[in-house]
């Protein structure tokens, strides 16, 4: 499936090592209460948290510029992106932080102008899996096109026409998720519920593995507990670091 997918890419955790070192940075969490405050509240949620579990949300529009300027410097930009098309015109645009577990969650409205901005732990953001779930419930295939061989079955080798069929009949859903690391791997939903279109590309962008899942969001894009305790623990040095 042919699409745009959203990217990554502001800071690392050394990028955010690095700016935290710097005399502007002290100055300006010496300005930023709410940030010390939230940080270890994240990290015992990242220690409390399960893959199964519902979202930990920390809301975030309490937060003087200032602090959210400190708060996006410190959680910086992970490898997973994803964008969700909600009703209205709403669109949920999400990043993973780079302590993998904890996201950035806004939702934007048609005007630009944001609705919700808060920060969560799970395996995956709640928006996803919501979205997801508004899909369609079954697939109907209709009249097939000649030049069909192995569509209904998804069996191998795929013709041109069997890809093409598949394209059409599953359609595209409302979110759109990317994750990078020596390659990526793009995940789109489809139009019908717990069907999923993943890619995993090559560092040259050169597809690698082309594949339909059926089941929960793919695992490619979410966290792991393990990811959730190493991440509770940077973020607590981070913590007292800086902030104590």
């Amino acid at each position: 499936m042919t699409m745009e997918f959203p990217t990554t890419g502001r800071t690392t955790g050394t990028g955010t090592l690095a700016f935290l070192a710097t005399a502007d940075a002290e100055a300006l969490i010496a300005r930023c209460p709410n940030v010390a405050r939230l940080l270890p509240e994240m990290a015992d949620a990242l220690v409390r948290q399960t893959e199964a579990a519902p979202g930990l949300l920390f809301d975030l529009s309490s937060l003087s510029d200032e602090e959210r300027l400190l708060f996006n410097e410190i959680l910086g930009d992970g490898e997973v992106a994803a964008t969700v098309a909600l009703p209205d015109g709403v669109v949920a645009e999400i990043v993973e932080s780079v302590f993998a577990g904890l996201w950035r969650v806004r939702f934007v409205g048609t005007d630009n102008a944001i609705i919700a901005d808060y920060a969560e732990v799970s395996a995956v953001p709640q928006a996803v899996r919501r979205a997801a779930a508004m899909t369609l419930p079954r697939l109907a295939l209709g009249d097939l096109p000649q030049g069909m061989m192995n569509a209904p079955a998804v069996l191998l080798p795929m013709t041109p026409e069997d890809l093409d069929l598949l394209v059409d009949r599953l359609g595209t859903g409302p979110v759109k998720i990317v994750s990078r690391g020596y390659g990526s791997c793009r995940v789109q939903a489809t139009a019908i519920h717990n069907v999923w279109s993943v890619q995993f590309f090559s560092a040259m962008d050169a597809i690698l593995l082309d594949t339909i899942e059926i089941g929960d969001v793919p695992a490619a894009a979410q966290a792991a507990v393990e990811d959730f305790r190493d991440s509770a623990v940077r973020l607590r040095e981070i913590g007292e670091a800086y902030f104590q």
